[in-house]
């Protein structure tokens, strides 16, 4: 999603299906600052992801150490530099009452009209109110989605018209391989259950 922004690939793909050619100018992943909210396995993931692209890493969370980001190889900042410095934005956090709306008007404020907010986490960390005003008044360059308050999102919601607003079905997750496991160890459990045997929670 991060890569999709930058280069504007959605939005020159449809151009291209209208008949259109070069109609946006992307811009270089190479040397751009990546902010990332929360350092654990997948915010990890995204920091290594992101280095072969040759970005700047920082990271914070409200439990994040020193010691963690050196690990990973990456900047530790505070809170209100990450929203002022970066230039992409990724969300990597479990939700708690800490973190819900987390992301509102007074951080996508912070943000540099060029940056870009990315959220494959959970949909109440962000205050979706404020970010579609964020993109309706041009505060910030864009955002890509994939998780929502309601799932399915509705045919009809005004989510959809938003400008300047990626938005995926909540396919983060979703691949033949992650699936095949899902339910492959579930038919497990349930056997084992049966059995008399239970080999895991569910």
């Amino acid at each position: 999603l991060i890569a999709m922004q930058a280069r504007h690939l959605f939005e020159s793909a449809t151009s291209m299906r209208n008949g259109g050619w070069q109609t946006h100018l992307g811009r270089d992943l190479r040397g751009s600052n990546l902010g990332i909210l929360g350092l654990g396995r997948l915010g990890g993931q995204l920091a290594n992801y992101a280095k072969v692209f040759g970005m700047n890493i920082q990271a914070w969370s409200q439990n994040l150490t020193v010691e963690r980001c050196n690990e990973v190889g990456v900047s530790y900042v505070d809170r209100d530099t990450l929203f002022k410095t970066s230039d992409f934005i990724s969300i990597h956090l479990k939700l708690s009452d800490r973190v819900r709306h987390l992301v509102a008007a007074k951080e996508l404020a912070m943000m540099k009209p060029d940056a870009y907010l990315v959220n494959t986490s959970r949909a109440p960390i962000i205050d979706m109110q404020a970010l579609t005003t964020a993109l309706a008044t041009g505060q910030i360059a864009g955002a890509a989605i994939d998780v929502y308050d309601l799932e399915p999102v509705p045919a009809d919601d005004p989510l959809r018209k938003t400008p300047n607003l990626l938005m995926t079905p909540h396919i983060g997750y979703v691949t033949r391989e992650t699936m095949a496991i899902f339910y492959g160890e579930t038919l497990e459990a349930v056997a084992a259950m049966i059995a008399g045997q239970p080999i895991r929670g569910l």
